[in-house]
């Protein structure tokens, strides 16, 4: 047996207690992560969860959050790379790659059900009679270059109208909203869960989804592409994250609407049960095997490449960007294979617990 004599050493008992106890705090270094978003939506209820169940810092992570009220906006804020990695809506994420080399990693849900064409009560009644009749020279308020937008405009299409057919006012989520239920405006291009918020206190209706409208309107998962570039393995360790987050959502709706419930009260949002529940219900998200798969090129273009395209063309016949870009050059699917190819992450990710 060695036994040491503490003061031969000149170190009292306390020191040495004290030197032991430190040593687990400064073995681990969290990498710090921006991590940007829109408030009170349900693809970003991934960041409270992981936050709450401490995922991040399980994957060597401590992010910083900046939210933001729309997509543009949030896109705009790359240029003084204030973010790194997020979420948006599809739209605002094609924007991003023609101005600022945003690249789309992954896919946040399928929110074709949650981007409606939204009108009053009055409106309403008589769109049910004549559809066209009631959108033709009308004003409809929305947040343009969005995903309402291209919902709106995919159920314009359904009708057999076009947007000269009808007047597009920009306006705020929450100026709709108000807008809406002070009776100051008939028709507008809502996402969820303002949505179900217009429904529930202004007795607003949907018209049109756009799923209805023919739309696929993905959510996507963004990554500057200059920190991409440079921090491949902090992308996938954040691509795992979010996945871990919904692969134990899925697995736990009712915990995960509780806190839900929680989320959308600190963004402002109050909405029912059967409307959190209807988030879930209609609203499908992808685990890492169906998000490499969707994204894989085999022979041709992938599925998400071909959502992209449509969305592409959308915003070029929009006059958003001036020429329709090329998918393969910001649907960027070697992220979400970095994810499946290494078995930590892997298992991480599709972790229900």
């Amino acid at each position: 047996m060695i036994r040491i004599s503490l003061a031969s050493k000149g170190l009292s008992a306390l020191a040495l207690v004290g030197s032991i106890l430190a040593f687990p705090v400064q073995a681990q270094t969290l990498t710090p992560i921006k991590i940007s978003y829109q408030p009170a939506l349900y693809w970003a209820l991934p960041f409270h969860v992981a936050t709450e169940k401490g995922w991040w810092k399980e994957m060597g992570l401590a992010p910083e959050f900046s939210t933001f009220p729309a997509g543009v906006p949030q896109i705009a804020s790359a240029a003084a790379k204030s973010w790194d990695v997020g979420g948006t809506g599809s739209v605002p994420a094609v924007l991003g790659h023609v101005r600022f080399g945003i690249k789309t990693i992954g896919i946040s849900n399928d929110e074709s059900a949650g981007n409606a064409l939204v009108a009053s009560a009055r409106k309403a009644a008589e769109f049910a009679k004549d559809p066209a009749a009631a959108l033709r020279g009308q004003t409809i308020t929305l947040t343009q270059n969005s995903t309402a937008d291209y919902a709106v405009q995919s159920c314009l299409k359904r009708y057999g109208l076009k947007k000269a057919d009808v007047t597009m006012k920009n306006m705020g989520q929450a100026e709709i909203i108000s807008a809406l239920s002070s009776g100051n405006t008939d028709l507008t291009g809502l996402w969820a869960p303002n949505i179900y918020t217009v429904e529930e206190k202004a007795g607003a209706k949907v018209l049109c989804s756009g799923k209805e409208g023919g739309a696929v309107v993905p959510g996507a998962l963004i990554a500057r592409g200059d920190y991409a570039r440079e921090n491949p393995q902090n992308v996938a360790k954040f691509l795992a994250v979010y996945l871990r987050a919904w692969s134990w959502m899925n697995a736990n709706k009712t915990e995960a609407i509780a806190m839900m419930k929680d989320f959308y009260a600190k963004g402002g949002v109050s909405i029912s049960q059967a409307s959190m529940k209807k988030e879930f219900d209609t609203r499908p998200t992808f685990n890492l095997a169906q998000q490499n798969s969707m994204m894989a090129r085999g022979n041709g273009n992938s599925q998400v490449d071909a959502w992209f395209a449509q969305i592409a063309v959308f915003m070029r016949e929009t006059g958003a960007v001036p020429t329709v870009p090329q998918v393969q050059d910001f649907i960027a699917p070697e992220f979400m294979k970095m994810v499946a190819a290494d078995p930590k992450l892997r298992d991480f990710a599709n972790n229900t617990k």
